[in-house]
């Protein structure tokens, strides 16, 4: 595809071997293509963690985002890519409370997008621990917090309707 280097060809197909060996060789893992992928974006949004971790070594740019205006840990977050997550954390100075279009931080896509299973809340735990900004708003000023208690009233809704109906079975 055109504007694609080798190196995004090789995280495209997941092929961290060659992926490495173009890392090794210099391969610059901000370069994006058409669509605003690089490989270290791709990478995080994949759950590709051994290609992040590679990429950070060889200097990922922070600033460089998708065509959403997101980061890496964004759609890690929303995917539920824990060990991903766990390596962007490990750098300090990784932006974990980066805004991307959408009005919307890794935490809040966790929360809103999340399907509240084990691997999200294990993602939540690592973001808060992390020191993520729990009071950022969503664009509409619903904060992550708000979001969440409104995610636990909507399930909490549902299971007490699953119980009603399955009592009329019975």
């Amino acid at each position: 595809m055109e504007g694609r280097t080798p190196l995004m060809t090789a995280v495209y197909k997941h092929h961290s071997t060659a992926a490495q060996t173009l890392i090794e060789a210099g391969a610059d893992v901000n370069a994006q293509d058409k669509i605003l992928n690089s490989p270290f974006l791709y990478a995080g949004a994949e759950g590709m963690t051994d290609i992040v971790r590679m990429c950070m070594k060889a200097g990922a740019d922070y600033k460089v985002y998708n065509r959403y205006g997101g980061s890496a840990l964004i759609p890690a977050c929303e995917r539920g890519h824990v060990e991903t997550v766990k390596a962007l954390l490990e750098d300090k100075q990784f932006p974990i409370d980066h805004i991307n279009r959408l009005g919307w931080t890794g935490l809040l896509e966790a929360v809103i997008l999340g399907d509240g299973g084990p691997k999200h809340v294990q993602i939540v735990q690592l973001l808060i621990e992390a020191g993520a900004n729990l009071n950022i708003a969503d664009k509409d000023g619903v904060t992550t917090l708000q979001h969440a208690r409104q995610k636990d009233r909507q399930r909490s809704s549902a299971s007490s309707k699953r119980r009603a109906q399955n009592k009329h079975l019975v």
